[in-house]
Order: C-alpha cells, then structure tokens, then sequence
C-alpha cells in the first residue's frame, strides 16, 4: 500500500471562505459560534462526534476523529463570504428563517454582524430567480477571477489566517455540460478572457481558489471544479478538490434504503419522489433550467447503487421519478416524499412509504463544517486533487474520468474512516473477523 504523507501542524487560523450567505451559510456561521460559546451541540457532525475504531474489536481503541487526525480546531475557524445581497450574516439568518432568534441568533448578534459578504460574482443569466446590488464588475471573467484572489489574499492578511478552505454554498446554476471551454487549462483562461458564457461563476471562484492554493468543494449540483481544466489544475497545484450536491434529504434517504435493498435482493420497479420547499433555493429550483442541473444530481444515485446491467431481473425496469415544488410557507422546512414499489419472493409486490420532514440547512450545516476541517486536513497533507474519500458527503461525487462513483452511504463511510486510517498510519480495517475465530 502507498505510504501515508507527512502532514502539517494544524495550528493557526483557518479561513472558511463562503460564496453565498444564505440559510446554509448562515446555519453553518451561527451553529459554529453557538457551539464555540457553550450554547448547543454540533450535532450532525462527523469531525465533531463520531468516533473511528482502531485494531481488533477487543481493543477497545475508539478515539474521536478530532482527536485523532490533528484536524483544526473550531476555536481557529474565522468565516468570511460573498453575496449579491448585500446583508451581514445576522440579517441574512434572520431572513432565511432557519434558527431560532432568541435561542440561537439574539446571543450571538454582535458576531453575526460583523460577518459582511464581499462582493459577488455573480450573473442572473445562471441563476435566473435570484438578484442583488452587492456584484462585481470587469472586463472579463479573468478580471472577476484576479478580484476574488485579491479578495482571498485580503481576507487572510486582515484575519491574520495561516490558510484557507472555501465550500460553495451559493444557489444552484443552470444545467450545463462541460465543453471546448472546459477542456484544458489554457482553453478554460482563454474563455474568461473571451466572456464565454460556458464559464459560471462558480467556475470563477472555484479557479480563483485553486490558484490561490485554497481546497474547493462544491456544494451544488451545477458543473464547478468538476470539469477538465480544473482538475487538472487542482492536480498541478496539488489543491484538494471535493464535489459535488451536498447530500441532505430526500437523497440521503435513498443511499440510505437502496443498499439494504439491494443487499437482501429485493426488487424494484418504481420510485417516485417529490420535494416541497419555499426557501432561496426553492425558488431557484423554480427555474426549469436550475431544476435540471438538480434532476440530474439526483436521478443517478439509484442506477449507480442498484447496477441494473448486472441485475436486470431485480431493477432492469425501474421507473424513477422526481419533483421539486416550490411552496413558500413551508421555508426551510423541506418535506420529502417517497414512494417504492418493490418486489420479492415469487415476485410478490410491496410498497414502502417515507415521508421525510427535514430542515435543509440543519442537514447540510455540519456537512460544511466536515467538509472544511478534511479539506484543510487534505491540503496540509499534500492530497492534491480529487478528494473522492469526501464522497460520503455529497449527491454526485466528484470522480476521475472512467471511474464510477461509488453512492452507497454506508462504504463511503467506510471508505472516508480508513482513509483517515491510512492518513495516520493505523492498519485498515476489513471487518473479516478471522483473527477472533483463529
């Protein structure tokens, strides 16, 4: 097996740089100062909570992942962000309704204000439901990529942070697919020069991150650092790049239920999802065109975990539906319906239902928080590139060209705890069991 690198001290502040300061964000920012001053739990949170065995069973050697890779510590996490809109931190989560303000907003104010995004790049023609004042301008999409790096370099310098990590939280961009533009590096700086509308503006901030050496993860569905270009820079860098959806509701549930089906063979012939939500993001997904960059994220999970080419009999003919509703009343506080038609014995049918109330932000709060602290683990250990062990986190994770991904939650899970393993020099752990039977 390769050997693990050497990793560098985590100490020092550690920017967590934001673009979109909206009910994710703002979740993310308040829950971090509510935890750092005794006020909640980080409930959710893998770095925060879980714990990762090491040896035999029997050795009874469970430590805290924070404690046991050298991940930074929330005491060193200083936020900063960028919005159209130009609110600070506490107007924006007042606004998205999330958290509770007397519980959880009221004691923290004075932090929240102080969190004022930068201005955005941003372009109404990728994001069609959603517009504000507080915008960049220039002459081209390069000029908007060397204003964000001026914008990193300030960040650092005024915060006095050592590094940096940035996790896209913005809305989500209309569907595209990677082209001419995305195929190599040179092409990619030559569409920005050219204003090529094939270059979005999460692609500007996620080049303008890799060429500051900061890791990038996209939390949206949309076509970010997942392209060519950016790959291979993020290669030749050696910056960690992760992607991309974060994985929150009705999808989390999915890759939750569809390996246990499949591991008792039980069949499938249809599943039928809808989604209602009235938060920004609803809206956004109001829009047919932002809707499909999210179908799509969404409707690969089940043909990736079920691998119907090689049980055609059991989910050859599977009719998988989904819908997204937007429905302002209900807020944040999305709802997920599912039904599954499935088969078994003798072909005998059945049905499952799950109607998952969830909290968006709430779900995708933590996996934020992860993501940060493994990506800044990734960068001080030299892990260039895809970081495709932060698959666990994400609905369509990011994965070199050939390469499937892989869905299911619960080896994504086991595949990010040995990667850690591995990172510290612990032996893998294969679950075989011979050495208590031996």
């Amino acid at each position: 097996m390769e050997q693990p690198p050497s990793i560098t001290s985590p100490e020092g502040r550690v920017g967590v740089l934001l673009p979109g300061l909206g009910a994710v964000a703002t979740t993310v920012v308040a829950g971090v100062e509510a935890v750092r001053q005794g006020l909640a739990e980080p409930f959710g949170s893998l770095t925060q909570m879980n714990t990762l065995r090491l040896g035999k069973r029997t050795d009874a050697r469970t430590p805290l992942i924070r404690d046991f890779v050298g991940l930074a510590g929330l005491e060193q996490l200083v936020f900063g962000a960028w919005d159209p809109i130009p609110d600070d931190a506490y107007a924006s989560a007042v606004n998205a309704g999330v958290l509770d303000p007397t519980r959880h907003l009221e004691p923290i104010r004075d932090f929240l204000a102080s969190v004022v995004p930068m201005a955005a790049v941003f372009d109404t023609a990728y994001v069609k439901r959603l517009d504000g004042p507080n915008c960049k301008s220039g002459a081209n999409k390069m000029e908007l990529a060397e204003a964000l790096r001026d914008d990193i370099r300030r960040f650092l310098a005024d915060n006095a942070c050592n590094r940096a990590v940035m996790i896209w939280c913005g809305s989500t961009e209309v569907f595209q697919r990677a082209g001419p533009a995305h195929a190599t590096v040179e092409s990619f700086e030559q569409a920005m020069l050219d204003n090529d509308p094939e270059i979005a503006p999460s692609m500007i901030y996620a080049y303008a991150a890799i060429m500051e050496g900061v890791p990038y993860a996209n939390g949206a569905p949309n076509l970010s650092a997942d392209v060519p270009a950016l790959e291979a820079l993020a290669r030749e860098r050696a910056v960690p790049i992760a992607g991309k959806d974060f994985k929150t509701g009705q999808t989390l549930m999915k890759t939750i239920l569809a390996p246990g089906l499949k591991a008792r063979m039980l069949g499938v012939n249809g599943w039928f999802s809808t989604n209602i939500l009235g938060n920004r993001d609803g809206a956004v997904l109001d829009d047919p065109a932002s809707f499909k960059t999210k179908e799509e994220s969404k409707l690969g999970v089940l043909d990736y975990i079920l691998q119907p080419d090689m049980y055609p009999q059991l989910y050859g003919d599977i009719y998988h539906k989904v819908r997204i509703n937007y429905y302002p009343p209900r807020g944040d506080d999305k709802e997920g319906w599912d039904n599954l038609d499935i088969f078994g014995w003798l072909g005998y049918p059945m049905q499952i239902k799950v109607d998952f109330l969830c909290r968006d932000s709430i779900l995708a709060a933590p996996i934020v928080l992860d993501l940060a602290l493994f990506l800044d683990l990734a960068g001080r250990a030299g892990l260039g590139g895809i970081q495709e062990w932060l698959s666990f986190y994400f609905k369509s994770p990011q994965t070199p060209e050939g390469l499937y991904p892989e869905h299911d939650l619960f080896i994504q899970h086991w595949k990010l705890k040995n990667t850690l393993r591995w990172l510290a020099g612990e032996e893998q752990i294969t679950h075989l069991g011979r050495e208590y039977y031996g």
